[in-house]
Formats: C-alpha cells, structure tokens, sequence
C-alpha cells in the first residue's frame, strides 16, 4: 500500500492543516447564532477542505516520490541501460499521446516500478535497480508500458478527485457525529465542548478507514486498465510474461508502503476490501481472456 499510503497520508495532513488554520481565521462557522446547524455552510467547508487536501497532495506526489524512495531522476544517460529506460519511456510516451515523463532509478531489491505526478505530461516513471537487474528488456519494456498507461489513462487524477469527494463526505458526516454527541448526547448548549472535539476526531477515523474502501476499490480497477494499456503499448506476451516474474518475486517485494498503490505489483493487505491490486493471477487472466 506504499503509495496510496504516501498520498493518504500528505492529504491528512493537508487537511488538518487546513481545518486548523480556518477554525484559528474563524471562518468555520457551520452553526447558526442559536446552534443550528448551516448545511449549506458545512457542506461547502468540507468541500473546501477535501478538495484542497487531495490536489495539494497530488500537486505534491511528483516531489514527494522521489524523496520516499530517493529515486535520481537520468539527466543524462552514463550507460545502455539508463540509455535503454529513456529511449524505451520516451517511445511509448510518444505513442501513448502524453508529454516526456522524468525517468528515474532508486535503489532497492525488489521488482517494481512506479509512475506518480499531477498531469499526464508532467510525470515520473522511475524504476527499482532489483527490476533492471531481475527482469529481461522484453519484461522492463511491458513494466514501463504498464506505468506509461497509468499516466496516460490520468489515474493520479481521478485518485485525487475520488479522495477529495471522500475527504469530503468523512469530513461533513465526522462534524455531525461530533454536534449530535455534543449536543444530543451531551447536553452541551453551550459553545463546541470537548465531546463534541473527541467524536469528531473518533468519526473521522472510522469514516476514514471505510472510505479508504472506496480508494482501494478504484485502485485495483485501474491496475486492470493499465496492464491492457501495457499490453497495447508492448504486447501482450510481454505483459503477461512480466507479471508472471512479478508472481516469482512477490514475496520479496519491499517498496516503501507509502508508494506500492502506484507500482507494478503492489503489496499484500489482509483483506481484499484494502488490496491496493487485484491478485496478479487475475491480472494474468484477464490479459490472457482478453479479446
């Protein structure tokens, strides 16, 4: 769950900073002078806050990538295979309509790759030196044609538009669990009391963590897009053949938690409502099944 967690978890703090910095300015006034509640009023501030959490994220997720995994982005190629990753990427850029992503290399063991930015032509593709070293070119090539259609099909867009909605709805629902305990259960008429502060704060988890569902759920369909993109841009045998070495080498998957949403092979959860990806034996079958 590495990157949807790194996502996840700069939108949060986006959003408390956010929610902060307008309760300090006084301008998170949802209640009325007599304690009703202005739903217009809080539906537009929750708006305000969700939204600015997930595009400020996503406006983020480019920079903070590469200092998650200490990915060096190729300037300019001092091997074949650095010459071969640009080459390869900036060829099926071409060919999947999209601008020049940055290439890029971290270090780490295991297979896997990722692509992150905020529009489709201003992106990174950057790969782990354990997939150069454990992958033939024919694999490498179907890897980054799966992560070049992530960033054409605008993925780490519409994630940001999903998380704003959801951000939006954990924080309306959140403020009215806190104002009902407070005021309902409570009995507090004066003023916000403590209740009503911990019940939000407790709403805002759970609802949080339920509607991370709704995130993981768009996460594994589009991995599904993204390997008929691969295989459109590399082949079909190739795609398969390059998820078929991810299987041998799923265990030893060790991308950072905060960015497997966004890599080729994704993580392990314990729960399929929290799968980032589809297993990789369906992947492999829907390509094979595929017409």
């Amino acid at each position: 769950m590495k990157r949807i967690f790194l996502f996840i978890l700069t939108n949060l703090a986006v959003v408390a900073v956010i929610s902060i910095t307008l309760r300090l300015l006084g301008v998170d006034r949802w209640m009325d002078e007599t304690g009703g509640i202005n739903f217009s009023a809080l539906l537009v501030m929750s708006a305000v806050i969700g939204f600015a959490g997930s595009l400020i994220s996503l406006a983020m997720s480019k920079w903070s990538a590469k200092r998650m995994v200490g990915a060096q982005v190729i300037e300019n190629p001092s091997d074949p295979t650095e010459r071969w990753l640009v080459d390869t990427v900036k060829r099926q850029a071409l060919s999947a309509g999209i601008g020049m992503p940055e290439v890029a290399i971290y270090d780490a063991p295991d297979v896997n790759a990722f692509a992150t930015g905020w529009n489709r032509n201003d992106a990174l593709v950057a790969v782990s030196t354990g997939l150069l070293r454990n992958m033939s070119r024919e694999e490498a090539e179907a890897v980054l044609a799966h992560e070049i259609s992530h960033v054409a099909n605008g993925d780490m867009v519409t994630l940001a538009l999903i998380q704003g909605v959801v951000n939006t709805f954990v924080i309306f629902f959140a403020k009215l669990f806190g104002y009902f305990v407070d005021r309902v259960i409570l009995k507090n008429d004066r003023g916000h009391g403590i209740g009503m502060i911990v019940a939000e704060i407790v709403a805002q988890l759970v609802l949080g963590v339920l509607a991370s569902m709704i995130v993981m759920w768009f996460s594994r369909q589009r991995e599904f897009r993204a390997d008929a993109g691969g295989a459109n841009l590399a082949g079909r045998q190739k795609m398969i053949a390059a998820l078929e070495r991810l299987k041998v080498n799923h265990e030893q998957a060790t991308l950072p938690e905060q960015m497997a949403a966004f890599g080729i092979s994704g993580g392990k959860s314990f729960a399929r409502l929290f799968m980032t990806h589809p297993p990789l034996d369906e992947r492999i079958e829907a390509l094979r099944s595929a017409r």
